[in-house]
């Protein structure tokens, strides 16, 4: 059954259109159809022609997302899951490692921030360049350089969060962001700028080019 807005309706276990699979995992429907135009995830289609991802699908999709997220670019994904494919067991210990890994990376960040947040907040109002350094180095540590598809995801998270802000809100942010910045020196400046081309994917145009 489909509803008035073009999605199925489906229960445990049946198969789920694109948009659906899309919303429940974070993913943009985009993402999946280029899986589906390079062969990497090509799903069963209805009588109309519509995609619909079963478990065999979404098990070669998480597949996908867990050797994505180990930095292996798509065509060298390709080539791995020829066949049967990795040993799923084995991908998802290795996944608990990764997170347990990203886990220790993130607590050691959040120490980070609060150190520099109270420094910024002390009667002193000062952070010395040394803790700007580690906190860059822990940024660049938790977050890693990022997939075409993570960098996709966050654009459309940021645009959905930006758009429930009223314009008051809007300002209020743009105005403490810009407070911070103020209180940077060009070294930190540059060297948070080189931070941030650094989480972007290799293919990705840099902020400000063309």
């Amino acid at each position: 059954m489909t509803s008035a807005h073009g999605t199925s309706a489906h229960g445990p276990g049946q198969p789920l259109a694109v948009g659906d699979l899309a919303r429940a995992t974070g993913l943009t429907v985009r993402t999946l159809h280029h899986y589906d135009r390079l062969g990497l995830l090509s799903p069963a289609r209805d009588a109309a022609g519509r995609r619909r991802y079963g478990p065999a699908e979404t098990r070669r999709l998480h597949q996908i997302i867990a050797l994505r997220g180990f930095g292996l670019p798509l065509a060298e994904i390709a080539r791995l899951l020829q066949g049967e494919g990795p040993d799923p067991l084995r991908l998802l210990h290795r996944q608990l490692e990764q997170a347990e890994e990203r886990i220790a990376a993130a607590q050691r960040l959040r120490r980070s921030l609060l150190a520099v947040i109270c420094g910024l907040t002390s009667l002193e109002g000062e952070v010395t360049a040394g803790q700007f350094v580690e906190l860059i180095e822990r940024m660049i540590t938790v977050d890693r350089k990022l997939t075409r598809e993570q960098l996709e995801q966050l654009i459309e998270q940021r645009k959905r969060m930006t758009a429930t802000l009223t314009p008051e809100e809007l300002a209020q942010l743009q105005k403490q962001r810009e407070e911070q910045v103020s209180k940077l020196t060009p070294e930190q400046l540059a060297e948070l700028h080189q931070q941030r081309l650094q989480l972007l994917p290799a293919d990705f145009p840099e902020p400000g080019a063309g």
